[in-house]
């Protein structure tokens, strides 16, 4: 009862000024966890991580894509969990999503800040994602990528060994969903991961300034 009138009281003063907490992370240096227009945002130094213009970037593919075919998901980049509560409130999505972080603080903030758990159609896991998608041996139908360390994705996931590997832990008919950058003009070695996808008979959609920022992709089988 305690905490409830403790995080309804930030809620509301929220409204008249943002409220910060800082933790420090290994991967992502300072994370802070904001309460702002009565929502509680998960940013770092200059990028949002989860329920801020995240969400609506994430949510942008995914009404791009049919669900109803999609039996189980795979989350590279956990965050705080927003894309997991679009999925399941926005889209009524109840199938299976297994997503995993490298950051043992991202997945407590999850937790604990937003009530995220392990349960029969949730799990969470504490690896690499380059080395979880290596040793993988399950597939899916639907994989996205959201993997930042504040405004950048690191490099090992944008080479081509990686998304090898990417999909050949998609399904047949999968799709991909790739949150791919939020820099103002696509690089040289996204173009690379876009001209490569093409090459594996892959429908590739591009769809830059999205929300204003980021560049998402999202490709499946012709």
């Amino acid at each position: 009862m305690f905490f409830w009138y403790i995080a309804n009281m930030l809620k509301y003063i929220s409204y008249l000024y943002p409220i910060t907490r800082q933790v420090k992370s290994k991967y992502s240096d300072t994370l802070e966890i904001t309460w702002y227009n009565g929502k509680k945002h998960l940013n770092t130094k200059n990028a949002n991580y989860s329920y801020g213009s995240l969400q609506a970037i994430l949510k942008f593919g995914l009404d791009k894509i049919d669900l109803k075919q999609i039996n189980s998901i795979l989350l590279l980049g956990l965050g705080g969990g927003s894309v997991i509560e679009t999925l399941r409130q926005d889209f009524n999505y109840q199938k299976q999503i297994t997503a995993i972080d490298i950051d043992p603080v991202i997945i407590d903030i999850a937790k604990t800040e937003y009530q995220l758990e392990n349960n029969a159609n949730t799990t969470i896991i504490c690896e690499d994602a380059l080395q979880f998608i290596k040793n993988n041996t399950s597939t899916f139908d639907l994989i996205i990528i959201d993997l930042f360390i504040d405004i950048k994705v690191p490099k090992p996931f944008l080479e081509l060994s990686f998304w090898e590997n990417v999909i050949t832990s998609k399904s047949t008919n999968g799709v991909l969903l790739f949150n791919a950058s939020l820099e103002e003009k696509k690089s040289y070695q996204l173009q690379t991961v876009i001209d490569f996808l093409k090459t594996k008979v892959y429908k590739v959609d591009v769809y830059e300034n999205v929300n204003g920022t980021n560049t998402v992709i999202i490709s499946q089988s012709l």
